[in-house]
């Protein structure tokens, strides 16, 4: 069966939009609605609802619909209850906001959503003097599940996210984490015969696990630091990522808004270079302090060198050999000789035993966006020097 790539990304799309606080916090009253409307709509999305009913302290927004610049229809998603809605510095501070269950089928692929569940969310006031007047923040958010569904089968599942966030305050950075209880798929849905025939064999139908993932972000300088990114896959291994970047502030997070307001309002066909290169320059104002990529095996490495083997007619120690000979020749072409030997080091270390693989990036000091642009146009074999790539193996 063939999910269709539109399909699944109006559906990933539709997540997005539940689980982000801005769109999940509306006004008690007309006052706070039409301050919510106007912030929703410098990000280019438009939000509506049929009616409202109880009071001031506590009220629920029937029939929400919320509808980004880029899409021709709104995607309605029920019923908002606001609980514990106070005023508090020209703005408002509303202890609890939930969503109704969501459900949204197209093309086969269902998606369904339990409600959303937020704490101590902040809208600001309109016109204030805080930089970071133009977002919401809220301390913490739950969803009990999530599921996608092919049919009859479910494709995807993950129970128990949970998002927790200390907001930036008194000059200090802000620090979030968020983590799920346990994710699962069912790769035999996939079509590819040539994937399905290697999922097959190394026993990966069904898979489960977990997402763990915690950063911090600090308004005044912009940085910007995902200090961990864990994806892990029970009787498979766990992928991370980490990355630091500087310039990330409420003024160019504004301009990214503006700017992709102006795209989504292009009509279908039209030029966007301009606008392309607007973007480019925009993203010039980032830096980058460093990066990493890292996999921690728990298997899953053994079993995919007897797979190759088996394919060869070989042993997957044969395969193991044949790969560490040919890494150096690889890694000539980047005529670095440093970078190939510590590479190739990495390489046996770990195929010799599979424990740990880690890439990084770790420059001296923060490197304009600017200069990795250009360096990857006029020399990108220099990048990896200008970046201070490193690459090591089973090291704590």
């Amino acid at each position: 069966m063939t999910i269709q790539r539109s399909t699944l990304k109006k559906l990933a799309f539709s997540t997005f939009l539940l689980t982000l606080p801005l769109n999940a916090a509306f006004a008690a009253d007309p006052a706070v609605a039409g301050r919510v409307k106007s912030m929703l709509a410098a990000q280019g999305v438009d939000i509506s609802w049929t009616g409202v009913s109880g009071d001031d302290s506590n009220a629920v927004l029937q029939g929400v619909s919320i509808k980004p610049a880029a899409e021709k229809e709104a995607l309605p998603i029920g019923d908002v209850k606001l609980e514990g809605v106070t005023e508090a510095n020209g703005g408002y501070e509303i202890a609890t906001v939930s969503t109704s269950a969501f459900e949204h089928s197209k093309d086969g692929v269902t998606l369904d959503l339990s409600p959303l569940v937020i704490h101590d969310m902040k809208v600001p006031a309109e016109g204030g003097a805080d930089p970071l007047g133009s977002l919401m923040m809220y301390k913490s958010a739950e969803l009990s599940n999530m599921t996608v569904k092919v049919g009859d089968k479910t494709a995807f599942s993950m129970d128990g996210l949970n998002v927790q966030i200390t907001p930036p305050a008194d000059g200090k950075a802000m620090d979030f984490t968020a983590n799920t209880e346990k994710f699962t798929a069912d790769l035999s849905l996939v079509d590819d015969p040539k994937s399905k025939e290697a999922i097959e064999a190394l026993g990966y139908q069904n898979i489960s696990g977990n997402i763990d993932m915690a950063g911090t972000w600090q308004p005044s300088d912009g940085k910007m630091e995902l200090s961990k990114y864990d994806i892990s896959v029970e009787n498979a291994g766990t992928l991370g990522m980490t990355f630091d970047l500087g310039g990330y502030t409420v003024d160019f997070i504004k301009s990214m808004q503006a700017m992709q307001k102006q795209l989504a309002a292009q009509p279908e066909g039209a030029d966007n270079s301009a606008q392309g290169m607007a973007m480019l320059g925009l993203l010039q104002q980032l830096s980058f302090n460093g990066a990493s990529i890292r996999y921690q095996d728990d298997s899953l490495t053994g079993k995919i060198l007897d797979y190759v083997g088996k394919q060869q007619g070989m042993s997957g120690k044969d395969v193991a050999n044949q790969a560490k000979a040919i890494v150096p020749f690889g890694m000539a072409q980047l005529n670095n000789p440093e970078l190939t030997a510590e590479v190739s080091s990495a390489v046996n270390t770990f195929l010799d035993d599979p424990k740990s693989l880690e890439i990084s990036a770790e420059p001296p000091s923060s490197v304009p966006f600017a200069l990795i642009m250009a360096g990857a146009m006029s020399n990108p074999l220099d990048l990896p020097k200008t970046l201070g790539v490193k690459v090591k193996a089973n090291q704590d």
